[in-house]
């Protein structure tokens, strides 16, 4: 009756401390690193394949940088594809268990610094990936199907902590509600961009015009926000956990489908197998797995209460910034004309259909010259494609031009902005005061002054998939669409 006494007696925080490291089957954990480094082969073998690695890091005249990292550059000569070739060949380790922990630290690193190198390429995946990379690193994810194990460099343990699984899970967790939460928007409930993602996906007449319907549209829209909002807790519980677990690999399919998601789909649906049980595999795939052991089951080295506690604070920690961050557009006024300054970190996707036409105006003052810009002229069609209206990256724009300026005298060149953008169907209208000299405005991470608010109404639901708020000559001289 004593033992059991003292574990009555124990505080919330060392019962949470102790299910933490309860031990659970590695299986589950362990298929998931075996397809994440095969699908990282597969996403960095692309780059080569379509060359991508020149067009968006070699070739640019100018790439974007995030706040507080514009000393990542790329490597000289052909250090990129060098690089990248090393990524392929540690993410083969970390599918085969090999070298783990040195080879998940190293593709962290190395595919945080692709990352990096330019902040106009975000798309929420190759941030998951680096998330995902970094927390592969901690994890004691090769402890079954691993090269480690068979030639003896790990203890022969099947079983990891508890809290290594959860971190796992909260992480997808969080994708998939925060991806919910930012459809609670009046442009998503009113079946915009929805609409033009559908009817600019590449499928059959006759699917297009079942897609041009504004009851299909809505049917997209609200099956796409209850998905999201719902999936996890549906994950967690064991009775409909095989029901969401089959609704939502028929959702990834059909995205991979139907919109230019890239990795992102797969990377998801991979994701969503650790809320199955962690001891899934076993059941699924029989005998390519050990069956598992009484002494299997022993844990390894355990750590101190003391270590224990801190890594419970350092995940109590990661968690709650993986909560907090998301939530930061709500903290202020605004609409759609502040979305794609916040779009990053927050898993806000494909909430935005929007045309932007961009011209900067770069003026001398000492002659009183004035020459006129489009952002096509020095970016690639990559970069002002997905440019946006973002003002870190205009601001960028406009240090770029103004360096480059010649100037004749003592006063530094000024370099104004004329940026519209027509936001989900909208009329077009200004994003920026033109008025301001941006070439000494700062990168900052509040919102800038000269962000103009937006007051122009959705339209009504239009089934017409050619309209086009801008002239074709806008478009030459510099419009665009982005799916976010």
């Amino acid at each position: 009756m004593k033992p059991r006494a003292r574990v009555e007696n124990r505080s919330a925080f060392e019962r949470i401390v102790a299910e933490a490291f309860a031990p659970v089957d590695a299986a589950g954990v362990a298929v998931f690193r075996v397809a994440f480094g095969l699908l990282m082969i597969w996403h960095i073998g692309v780059f080569f394949a379509s060359d991508r690695i020149a067009y968006f890091w070699i070739q640019p005249h100018l790439l974007f940088k995030y706040y507080g990292f514009g000393w990542v550059q790329p490597w000289p000569g052909d250090g990129l594809y060098l690089h990248c070739g090393v990524l392929c060949v540690l993410a083969a380790f970390i599918a085969a268990g090999f070298l783990y922990r040195i080879s998940s630290a190293l593709f962290f690193l190395g595919y945080t610094y692709t990352f990096l190198l330019d902040a106009g390429r975000w798309v929420n995946h190759t941030y998951l990936i680096c998330l995902f990379a970094g927390l592969l690193t901690i994890i004691p994810a090769h402890r079954v199907l691993s090269l480690d194990v068979w030639l003896k460099q790990r203890p022969p343990t099947q079983t990891i902590p508890a809290c290594a699984l959860w971190i796992l899970r909260l992480q997808i967790g969080v994708v998939y509600f925060f991806a919910g939460v930012a459809k609670l928007s009046p442009d998503w409930l009113h079946g915009e961009p929805m609409r033009v993602w559908l009817l600019t996906s590449p499928q059959p007449a006759a699917v297009l015009r079942f897609f041009r319907l504004p009851p299909t549209v809505y049917a997209f829209a609200y099956t796409s926000l209850a998905f999201d909002l719902f999936i996890v807790p549906l994950l967690l519980w064991r009775r409909t956990r095989v029901f969401a677990f089959s609704v939502a690999s028929a959702f990834h399919i059909m995205n991979s489908q139907l919109f230019p998601l890239e990795v992102f789909p797969w990377l998801a649906l991979l994701a969503t197998t650790l809320f199955l049980s962690p001891d899934w595999p076993r059941r699924w795939l029989g005998r390519m797995l050990p069956a598992r052991n009484a002494k299997s089951q022993q844990r390894v080295h355990p750590l101190s209460a003391r270590r224990q506690t801190l890594v419970v604070a350092l995940a109590a920690l990661y968690a709650a910034i993986q909560l907090l961050v998301p939530l930061r557009p709500f903290l202020h006024r605004g609409g759609v004309e502040w979305y794609e300054m916040e779009h990053r970190f927050s898993w806000r996707m494909l909430l935005e259909s929007h045309r932007v036409r961009a011209y900067f105006h770069v003026t001398d003052p000492n002659s009183g010259t004035s020459q006129r810009i489009a952002a096509s002229a020095f970016l690639n069609p990559a970069q002002w494609h997905l440019m946006g209206w973002r003002p870190d990256l205009i601001v960028q724009c406009a240090h770029y031009l103004a360096r480059l300026a010649p100037v004749s005298g003592p006063r530094p060149i000024e370099v104004t902005a004329k940026v519209e953008a027509a936001i989900n169907g909208r009329k077009p209208q200004l994003m920026f005061d033109p008025t301001v000299n941006l070439a000494i405005e700062p990168l900052t991470f509040g919102r800038p002054r000269w962000l103009l608010e937006i007051h122009e109404p959705l339209p009504d639901l239009r089934p017409d998939p050619t309209f086009n708020p801008f002239t074709q000559a806008a478009e030459q001289s510099g419009g665009h669409q982005t799916p976010r």
